[in-house]
């Protein structure tokens, strides 16, 4: 759990690092061209925050797996257990995870099923629109320095 929690936070700083690019290009003496490379820092920001935040849930369904079976009480998964009442887990069979999209269900013998935690949801909802920020502001960075590089072949 502690190396999830690392590269989490690893992947934080570069987001950090790659904002503090981004604010760089609002002070004098910036590179030009620049709003390709604007793009491509935003870009990169994005990118950084997707899999932090993608990390940090993909380490803890990792956790609530390698739970599962180890020692005593560990069947049902803990996950399923801890922070529900007596009513809730009653009839509980076995859980169901994903890494994609994150989630950890338990699911009852009658088949209906409840989320172990439902901070899985803002990390789907975040690293989906991070990844998709990402991607558009990249496809920007080139259509940019597309857009420049006829510019100046028409002009010559």
């Amino acid at each position: 759990m502690l190396i999830g929690l690392g590269i989490s936070l690893v992947c934080a700083l570069g987001a950090l690092v790659a904002a503090a690019g981004v604010v760089a290009m609002a002070f004098p003496g910036r590179p030009e061209p620049w709003l390709p490379l604007l793009l491509r820092r935003a870009a990169t920001m994005f990118a950084w925050a997707a899999v932090s935040v993608y990390s940090l849930g993909f380490f803890a369904v990792l956790h609530s797996e390698w739970e599962f079976g180890e020692g005593a009480s560990s069947v049902p998964a803990r996950a399923c257990l801890d922070g529900f009442g007596p009513d809730t887990i009653e009839g509980l069979s076995h859980h169901r995870s994903s890494y994609l999209p994150l989630r950890f269900d338990c699911v009852r013998e009658d088949g209906t099923v409840y989320a172990a935690d439902s901070s899985y949801v803002w990390m789907n909802w975040a690293s989906v629109s991070f990844a998709l920020s990402a991607a558009g502001l990249a496809i920007g960075a080139g259509y940019a320095t597309e857009l420049r590089a006829r510019k100046a072949a028409a002009d010559s």
